[in-house]
């Protein structure tokens, strides 16, 4: 029996592609494995976002060189942004890899390898034959030509036996300046809502009890709806699947300040089973970098939203992503980033060093803020974020949260936070939990 072996880096959305290949792969008669030297099949799904993540796939992926000069046989595929992003760098730096594949041919994937499979087994049969015509060098594939997915299909595999991802659109047309997504995924493209809501009932009849509709942007659902069709905006598509019985819960990711607006906090503050959680990412809170970064908002701006949705919503927590560093950053620059930080006070925060993005437009100025600095900044920021966040989990002291059992005696309130409570129970169950404790950030208490 063939064996798949999948490395995921990056965002939900790598997770939910991941999730489509190996379901494709699983129909054509593979089996899973945690362990890439038993496999037949190696697929490493990539992220380009951030340096770092592209640096983990070189230094991973190269060390299969070995294992490859082994096993001739064996098939290493990289697929996604950074597959997009290092096009030929890939195959010129790690030879041994033999496909590569954008986010826009996820459903190529299978194909893709299964041909290989056959013109390995047809060289291997026509030198076993002699006399028989050799099978000439197939040059290696390339699947990352289109600038957006084609189509979407509905594949029955994830991960979780309660929660389930499903990608509502793809790509973005913010071009932010630091950012390499609309150049590896696309412009936006729009899901059906009518295939959405079809793959959110089979999900509810198949027991899953929380669906996270995924998109770059999902706040501008709408736009080039694929096969078709106008007049669904996120807020409405929230509305029907809202209406789906067996969900119990639905989340989101990820939003652009720019694009949430007052029917999405009204949506959160009349639906039930949408969570009260929003990741908005604010990037800086300087208006200078702003501007630079192509955000179209300013501190304020951004502030504004913050405020607009606790009037609707008082008990939503926001999460956001900072980057420090960015080209022509100042000292007063990052000062009004800390001023936006204590204002907006987040429940938590994705903060990064700015590093250049191939193609995006930030790359071709020069990265003038010194490492030594970036750091400096960074571990100042995350110092005031921590120290938020545990003023924040003072106000769950007492209050009694819903959790959603992932494990025995572990599972999430509404907010996103793990809770621990006494006690047997079963995945999906909802709990009611009086908190009694704070772990990091982490709620501790007793079931009700």
């Amino acid at each position: 029996m063939k064996k798949l072996f999948v490395e995921t880096y990056g965002c939900q959305m790598n997770v939910r592609d991941a999730e489509e290949v190996t379901g494709l792969l699983l129909k054509q008669g593979y089996v899973r494995t945690e362990v890439d030297q038993d496999a037949d099949v190696i697929l490493y799904n990539t992220c380009s976002v951030r340096e770092h993540a592209e640096d983990r796939v070189w230094s991973n992926v190269g060390k299969l060189r070995l294992m490859k000069a082994a096993r001739p046989n064996l098939i290493i595929g990289v697929m996604g942004c950074m597959a997009k992003a290092q096009k030929g760098k890939i195959f010129k730096r790690m030879p041994h890899v033999d496909f590569i594949s954008g986010p826009a041919q996820l459903y190529e994937v299978p194909g893709i390898v299964e041909n290989i499979q056959r013109s390995r087994d047809g060289k291997q049969a026509a030198e076993a034959g002699g006399g028989c015509e050799a099978v000439g060098t197939i040059e290696k594939p390339a699947a990352i030509e289109e600038k957006r997915r084609s189509e979407f299909k509905t594949v029955d595999y994830h991960t979780s036996s309660i929660q389930a991802f499903i990608t509502i659109m793809e790509g973005c047309d913010k071009v932010c300046s630091y950012c390499i997504i609309p150049y590896t995924r696309g412009p936006e493209v729009s899901r059906p809502p009518e295939q959405i809501v079809e793959e959110a009932k089979r999900l509810a009849q198949a027991g899953y009890k929380e669906v996270m509709l995924l998109g770059q942007n999902v706040n501008s659902y709408g736009k080039r709806m694929n096969g078709g069709g106008t007049g669904v905006t996120f807020s409405k598509l929230l509305e029907q699947v809202n209406e789906i019985d067996g969900i119990e819960r639905i989340r989101f990711i990820t939003s652009h300040p720019w694009d949430a607006v007052e029917d999405l906090f009204e949506a959160m503050r009349t639906l039930p089973k949408v969570c009260e959680h929003l990741h908005l990412p604010v990037q800086s809170g300087s208006d200078a970098v702003l501007s630079r970064m192509r955000r179209n908002y300013t501190a304020k701006d951004y502030l504004g939203k913050l405020a607009l949705l606790r009037s609707k919503v008082p008990h939503a927590v926001v999460t956001t992503d900072i980057i420090v560093g960015f080209p022509g950053e100042t000292d007063a620059d990052f000062e009004a980033t800390l001023d936006l930080v204590r204002a907006a006070r987040f429940d938590g925060a994705y903060m990064f060093k700015y590093s250049p993005r191939p193609y995006a437009a930030a790359s071709r100025w020069e990265d003038d803020v010194p490492e030594k600095v970036k750091d400096q900044r960074l571990q100042t920021l995350l110092s005031l974020q921590d120290r938020i966040t545990k003023e924040e989990s003072q106000k769950y002291l007492f209050m009694e949260v819903e959790a959603m059992a992932e494990e025995d005696g572990m599972g999430r309130a509404r907010t996103n936070r793990k809770v621990y409570f006494d006690g047997e129970s079963e995945p999906g169950q909802l709990v009611r939990v009086r908190v009694e404790a704070i772990r990091g950030n982490s709620l501790i208490g007793s079931r009700i």
